[in-house]
């Protein structure tokens, strides 16, 4: 398996950061929601430099919950700053809004999606 910047710490991280995001909602529904993991996504294929350049997004999921956890539908889209970094393997942990996060998150509790976008 090649070396990618979508990677296990990458996922690790993410667990977190969507956790933190949930907890600073102005949304009730959306505030008592937790992350419970991200997973790599299941085709390699979409984590190759020129699918990731040319569809600008990678699609995972993502265990969602508030009491139980669900499977949700993560889709990280990338900008500008992110779609660099990745084309040069380097880490994207820098490409994610330290403040005001929810600004850079989509929730749909009901389709069970989450819209992430990066710098």
């Amino acid at each position: 398996m090649n070396e990618y910047s979508f990677n296990e710490e990458l996922c690790s991280y993410l667990e977190k950061y969507l956790s933190e995001a949930f907890r600073e909602s102005e949304q009730k529904e959306i505030k008592s929601l937790w992350c419970d993991g991200v997973l790599l996504p299941i085709l390699e294929s979409q984590l190759t430099k020129k699918s990731v350049n040319d569809t600008r997004e990678v699609r995972t999921s993502a265990f969602i919950g508030c009491g139980d956890t669900h499977k949700f539908e993560l889709i990280i889209c990338f900008g500008k700053y992110s779609l660099r970094r990745y084309a040069k393997e380097k880490s994207l942990l820098d490409c994610l809004a330290a403040e005001q996060k929810m600004r850079w998150i989509k929730v749909d509790v009901t389709g069970r999606t989450i819209e992430l976008q990066l710098k």
